[in-house]
This record gives C-alpha cells, sequence and structure tokens, in this order.
C-alpha cells in the first residue's frame, strides 16, 4: 500500500508542478508577488497530496520564533519536502539556490521572477560577494533569505557539513539568524520514490543574535540546528498544530 501512495503522490507532485507553472505562467508577466503566490499555491497543494495521498502530515512549530519580516533562515535539509514546506509558510521567502537551476523551463522563470538568489558554485569569493549583496537587497525588501548551510541534502540522524556561505550573508546582513531543524527525511527521503506516512516537523528555533564572530556563530548554528534535528528522530509527542 506504501508503494502504491507514493506513486499516486509523485505524479500527483509532477502533475500540479505542471499545471500551476503553465495555468500561472501570466503571472511571469506579473509582479514578483503575483509570481510567489502563484508558487506558494503549489507549495500548498503539494502539502495537501502528502498528506492526503502519502500520509505524511505536517507540524510546525516554534511560532513564537518563525520570522514574519526581513531575517536570514538557515534550515536543515534532508528532502524536497524542505523547500516545499518554508516556501508555503513564510510570507515572502527568497531561497538561496545553485545557479544551474535558472536554466529550467518554466522552473527557472519563476526563481528569476520571485527575485531567488542563484549562486555559481564555481565562483568562490566572487561568488559570496554576489550572493551577499543580492541579500541585502532582498533584505531591504523585507523578505525572509532562506539558506540550506550544508549545501545539500543529508539523511536522517547524519551531521551535515556546513558550508561557510550561510556565514557571510550573517556577516554582511548584521542581523539575527533564524535556525531551524526538522525530520522531513524519515518520510520524504533525498533519494527515491518512496513515501513514508507520519508526523514531518519543521521547528523554527531561538534566533542566533547578530555579529557574532565567524567560528562561534558557525559553531552554534550547527550545534541548535543539529541537536534539535537529532530529537525529532525520536518518537513526537503530540503535535502542536498540523496543515
Amino acid at each position: 500500500m506504501t508503494a502504491i501512495r507514493s506513486l499516486l503522490f509523485v505524479a500527483w507532485l509532477y502533475l500540479t508542478m505542471v499545471l500551476y507553472a503553465v495555468i500561472g505562467s501570466p503571472s511571469l508577466l506579473m509582479s514578483h508577488r503575483q509570481a510567489m503566490a502563484v508558487a506558494q499555491g503549489w507549495g500548498r497543494a503539494v502539502i495537501w497530496g502528502a498528506r492526503h495521498i502519502a500520509g505524511i502530515k505536517l507540524d510546525v512549530r516554534g511560532d513564537d520564533h518563525r520570522p514574519q519580516g526581513a531575517a536570514l533562515v538557515a534550515a536543515k535539509h534532508q528532502g524536497m519536502l524542505d523547500v516545499i514546506v518554508l516556501l508555503a509558510i513564510l510570507p515572502d521567502p527568497c531561497f538561496v539556490l545553485k545557479k544551474e537551476l535558472v536554466h529550467l523551463p518554466f522552473f527557472g522563470w519563476y526563481v528569476v521572477k520571485t527575485g531567488m538568489i542563484a549562486v555559481d558554485r564555481a565562483g568562490h569569493a566572487a561568488a559570496l560577494k554576489a550572493m551577499a549583496a543580492q541579500a541585502r537587497d532582498r533584505l531591504a525588501a523585507g523578505r525572509q533569505i532562506v539558506i540550506f548551510p550544508e549545501g545539500t541534502r543529508t539523511d536522517p540522524g547524519q551531521p551535515g557539513d556546513y558550508k561557510p556561505g550561510v556565514a557571510a550573508i550573517y556577516r554582511d546582513l548584521q542581523g539575527p539568524c533564524w535556525p531551524v531543524a526538522t525530520n522531513s527525511g524519515l518520510f520524504w527521503p533525498a533519494h527515491g520514490v518512496m513515501r513514508r506516512p507520519g508526523l514531518a516537523v519543521f521547528e523554527f528555533l531561538e534566533p542566533i543574535p547578530a555579529q557574532m564572530k565567524r567560528g562561534p556563530f558557525m559553531t552554534l548554528l550547527e550545534s541548535r540546528i543539529e541537536v534539535a534535528s537529532t530529537a525529532l528522530l525520536e518518537p513526537n509527542g503530540s503535535p502542536a498544530h498540523l496543515q
């Protein structure tokens, strides 16, 4: 049964992706807000399918720490669900992503229109400088800059290799950083089509204050995210609220 539900959900995922991309394409000629509304609508449709088709319920915790205005959000990355959930629940998210995604039909067009930050991973220092400059602009517009500091997806329970990009943005923006923990990989793994029913938790943690030195900041960020994400691998108690 799990295999059948997984296949049905994968079909739902890609069907909704095509439908929202094509039907919502007029928004690409409008403002960034209209294009973002289409993208977030797709995210909510995927979350609905995850719950009702694959049996993956969503529990968002730490509402008192969830940013509503300009913010730097650093999240654990275990799978595609992480992107979809943060896209759907943050007011105006701006993701830091690899430049190659810009060239994809429809997806890349939405990336550009919604003002995401595309990074050339081969650019090194120049890429970090360009990323920080774009982040300043997005923050000035009141957006939530979302970065996955590990740079790639990791399996549940596996420590990530935290990259310096998040520290560069944190230093340049001179503001707090909001960590996010998750156990999403238990139910939506990074690879394959199997989706397992259960409670996927996303927990907004206490923000890290501004103006910490790079070393202590990276140590504290990794510690908070990893400790909280590991704790979420244990059987969960009553959810705060389901979406």
